[in-house]
């Protein structure tokens, strides 16, 4: 299939929030210091879980695959949107847009069905651990994650290919941070009610149905929680779920509200913070919630960064 668009030669503007803001260079440095934490903080988790035997285990394997799609993520948005302000050059190409949509839609559909799967993980874990290693063994692991890439590949490419066949010829200007569906639709000079309604439904799809997942995991693994005989148990069992669930509501707050909530009560401003939450805060975040809470991922960061500074030098946590 091929793009058919007016404006393909001319591509389009984006007009993000660093443009509307009252204090845009400030913003901007708040923005550029949040991608370097996503940077570090992920590429620190991905490095130790990596590089440490012990963490070779599917609740790391999973978290790794979690570092990796918001370091991704984050990436594919952040540079553009900072250099773009510095240079005064908001300008993106019809391909750009597309290619940036489709990353996009690839990562986040990835983390929504990630996330669930990590609450399986630890429903798993806690509820039935003596069959973990069987019901969570590598080969298993490795096939979800797998197949969540895969589903979300396709979920992406359809949903960018059908939109970018708009004619786009109401303005060339995305009033958004990035090329995401809602914002670039209001450009299309064809009726995009129906299409809508499709992008509205896939959203329920692909969020509502993994939070279900998600929910239910964490209700059959509050009942048992509350029945273990250990008080130590009980509070390693509540802080690891904890961190899950912390995570799950920063994503699922932010691209909910973005994909879920009917377009009359959207606006560019509201979009605009919105994308930012989930494509730049989220991913900078979730691996300090992990990592502080963790001490298994803590007592790594000593090994891994002790052998290579000594142990006069190294006196705690990265994080």
């Amino acid at each position: 299939m091929e793009f058919r668009n007016s404006t393909m030669g001319n591509g389009f503007i984006l007009v993000g929030i660093l443009d509307d803001s009252g204090a845009p260079d400030l913003l901007c440095a708040t923005i550029t210091a949040l991608y370097m934490l996503a940077l570090t903080s992920n590429g620190v988790l991905l490095l130790v879980i990596t590089m440490d035997a012990r963490l070779r285990v599917p609740m790391y394997l999973l978290l790794g695959q979690l570092s990796l799609m918001d370091l991704l993520l984050t990436s594919v948005i952040t540079p553009k949107a900072v250099i773009d302000f510095l240079l005064k050059d908001n300008t993106i190409s019809f391909g750009g847009c597309a290619l940036q949509m489709f990353l996009e839609l690839v990562l986040g559909s990835a983390e929504d069905l990630l996330l669930a799967f990590m609450a399986y993980d630890r429903y798993v874990a806690i509820c039935h651990p003596l069959n973990y290693m069987i019901f969570m063994r590598p080969s298993v692991c490795w096939f979800i994650v797998g197949t969540i890439w895969i589903l979300a590949s396709v979920i992406a490419l359809g949903f960018t290919i059908y939109t970018m066949n708009y004619p786009f010829c109401k303005s060339r200007q995305i009033r958004h941070l990035f090329c995401e569906i809602p914002p670039l639709l209001k450009l299309a000079c064809e009726d995009t009610s129906t299409y809508e309604l499709m992008v509205y439904l896939a959203g329920v799809s692909v969020l509502i149905l993994p939070l279900a997942v998600i929910l239910a995991s964490y209700v059959r693994i509050l009942f048992t929680v509350l029945h273990m005989p250990s008080n130590e148990g009980r509070k390693k069992a509540l802080v690891t779920c904890s961190s899950h669930l912390i995570v799950v509501g920063m994503w699922y707050g932010g691209s909910s509200l973005m994909y879920v909530l009917p377009s009359q009560f959207h606006s560019p401003k509201q979009d605009n913070i919105l994308s930012i939450f989930y494509t730049i805060v989220t991913p900078a975040l979730n691996p300090l919630i992990y990592s502080l809470r963790n001490k298994e991922v803590t007592g790594a960061l000593r090994r891994i960064f002790g052998k290579w500074l000594g142990p006069a030098h190294f006196l705690g946590s990265s994080f």
